[in-house]
């Protein structure tokens, strides 16, 4: 077979899904990731039930899935949600443990917080009509069912943050649809309107619980349902079995609830790798020249234009943007420059491979150069043949169609929503800034004698302060994404880092490094139980975009003189191994402790030396103890 016959029979669009999940599992392992990938875009009810039925095998294993324990509950019987959910979980590189309360146990697992699962990572909420309509009511007074509604809906509310307060996961709910018997039994228009609003309102209600409670996450199943050809009830089902949802509306709650799950545990991706011709504008710029792309103005340039501006808008957030393109780097970088209606000019990418190199080796040159892994990356290209040299060379990369309708383009890299994250931070905002920074550095390093002069001459300083409000959700979003530097693997979520920070008798502290080529903003973190006389690393984070400048010896050089300065005898700190961070392995005896067992590790504070690299500089915070 030829490397094009090889390519082509890799496509994922040739994938039979359904006999590739039947072979992992016969094999007792989950899908392989270019698979779980193509699972994702999976949108067939059906197929996506059969799938989720199949890989709910306890046996099945996969070095490189994250687990995910997941609670469900609902006033109603729940149907085929969790073959639906289980499915697409896996897609997103997730092992789930998932579990439903009892039918009827609703009110009682609500009221008490004791959910089917022991400590889930997350609980999710399955509501419908039923928990908000009286179970009698008359079209001819709108005013008292509207009361009713609100009344039982803030009864709902209550109950829900005094739960979430109690639960150690977040809790996911969503907006509920108001179903068309409701709304169609009421023959005044006006009344209609008026239930409708009530009904707005209350959704409007459940979407602000995110903003109101920390453990809270609502997703909107109701605008979800609104982009689907699925009719939302099915109301045989309905009557017979319970069954408020159709397996397509399940799909679309499942499919949202995934993106919570790929999110919560830092899942997402962080790159986009984008194609010129056919992708970011119509056309061979190497055939047609600058002025003869199509790009702008009416149907098809409109939808190219659109493109770049969904790219440019997920930059603004933080994604990083790279350029891979098989073409002349003058005539290309001509076009970008030059073309009037181009809203990615090259500067919007944190690195370019514009030449006639593969396009797995630029993506692999690519996140070496940005110290990102090639499984951070979503890869959108017109060409089957590159999309699958791609998929064959690194089936870690989320590969996208982008030749057919260009319509569609939009929809084809936004709707998975690859990119999702639970907060944006500061430094998510800088985050192609940061990387750009990263290459400067690398071609910085040149002529030095040594790392170490290299590093000197870098001027590294090291701010740490306490995690504040400000901070906390970029040191929960650090524990939730960092692998390689994860001591313990334990992720401590913004609630829990929250409340220990604000415990005297524990010290979270955020970790922010600069150096000559810029700001890198805060980059690692470390919880640290406050014990006496020994102080106890809980865990230590470092982002892998500062790994191999001795940050993390300065970060416990740091936390050696705080517990100096509180009076405490030693401090002990944990490696945990995990599939992820053999890089962590040697951590603590480079920083000068010595093992107590295999994965306690203990420096006594009497006589100790300080293990901070005398390249780094570091700003000391407030005292604390």
């Amino acid at each position: 077979m030829t490397a094009a016959e090889q390519a082509v029979a890799l496509a994922m669009d040739e994938v039979d899904v359904w006999n590739g999940v039947r072979e992992a599992v016969h094999t007792n392992q989950y899908p392989d990731a270019r698979l779980r990938t193509r699972l994702l875009r999976e949108r067939d009810p059906v197929l996506l039930r059969r799938v989720g039925r199949l890989l709910d095998r306890p046996e099945l294993v996969g070095d490189d899935l994250r687990p995910i324990r997941v609670s469900a509950l609902a006033p109603f019987t729940i149907g085929s949600f969790t073959d639906l959910l289980r499915a697409y979980l896996v897609g997103a590189g997730l092992a789930p443990t998932l579990q439903v309360a009892q039918y009827g146990s609703f009110d009682l697992a609500l009221a008490t917080g004791e959910f089917p699962v022991h400590q889930p990572d997350l609980v999710v909420l399955l509501l419908d009509e039923s928990v908000f309509l009286p179970t009698v009511w008359s079209p001819a007074d709108v005013d008292d069912l509207t009361e009713q509604v609100q009344r039982r809906l803030d009864d709902f509310c209550s109950a829900v943050t005094t739960s979430a307060a109690d639960a150690t996961a977040p809790v996911v709910l969503h907006t509920v649809p108001l179903p068309a018997e409701v709304r169609d039994s009421f023959i005044a228009a006006r009344d209609r309107a008026v239930v409708a609003g009530c009904w707005h309102r209350l959704n409007a209600t459940l979407l602000d619980l995110s903003r109101r409670h920390p453990r809270v996450l609502a997703v909107d199943l109701v605008g979800a349902l609104a982009d689907t050809p699925f009719a939302v009830r099915d109301d045989r089902l309905h009557r017979y079995g319970d069954l408020p949802y159709s397996d397509g509306a399940l799909s679309c709650l499942a499919r949202e609830v995934r993106r919570v799950a790929q999110a919560s545990t830092g899942s997402s991706r962080k790159v986009l790798a984008l194609d010129l011709d056919n992708t970011l504008w119509g056309g061979v710029v190497g055939e047609v020249g600058a002025e003869g792309v199509t790009l702008g103005g009416l149907y098809p340039g409109n939808a190219y234009r659109q493109v770049q501006r969904a790219a440019q808008r997920l930059r603004e957030q933080g994604v990083v943007l790279v350029l891979t393109s098989k073409n002349d780097t003058a005539v290309a970088t001509d076009a970008m420059m030059s073309h009037p209606e181009m809203l990615l000019r090259p500067d919007a990418f944190s690195y370019r491979a514009v030449n006639w190199s593969s396009k797995a080796e630029n993506l692999r040159a690519a996140a070496a150069h940005l110290g990102l892994s090639t499984a951070a990356t979503v890869f959108l290209d017109d060409s089957p043949f590159e999309r699958g040299q791609v998929s064959g060379s690194l089936p870690e990369v989320a590969v996208l169609p982008a030749d057919g309708d260009p319509a569609r383009l939009v929809r084809t890299l936004l709707e998975p929503g690859w990119f999702d994250t639970l907060d944006l931070t500061e430094t998510d905002r800088r985050r192609p800034e940061l990387y750009r920074g990263r290459a400067e550095r690398s071609t910085f390093s040149t002529g030095f004698g040594s790392s170490q002069d290299y590093l000197r001459a870098l001027g590294i300083h090291l701010a740490v302060e306490p995690a504040n409000r400000y901070t906390a959700a970029r040191v929960a979003q650090l524990a939730a994404r960092t692998n390689q530097f994860n001591l313990t693997g334990v992720r401590f979520d913004q609630p829990a880092t929250t409340a220990m920070a604000a415990d005297p008798g524990y010290l979270v502290a955020a970790c922010a490094v600069t150096d000559r080529f810029g700001d890198e903003g805060v980059v690692g973190a470390v919880w640290v139980c406050r014990g006496a006389p020994t102080w106890e690393v809980l865990n230590l984070v470092l982002s892998c975009r500062v790994l191999g400048r001795g940050v993390e010896l300065a970060i416990v050089g740091w936390l050696v003189r705080q517990a100096r300065l509180a009076g405490a005898a030693a401090v002990e700190g944990r490696y945990t191994p995990t599939a992820k961070n053999g890089a962590a392995r040697d951590f603590w005896t480079r920083a000068g402790f010595t093992a107590v067992t295999a994965e306690l590790y203990r420096l006594d504070l009497r006589g100790a030396d300080d293990p901070t690299p005398d390249w780094i500089s570091t700003e000391e915070p407030q005292q604390h103890g």
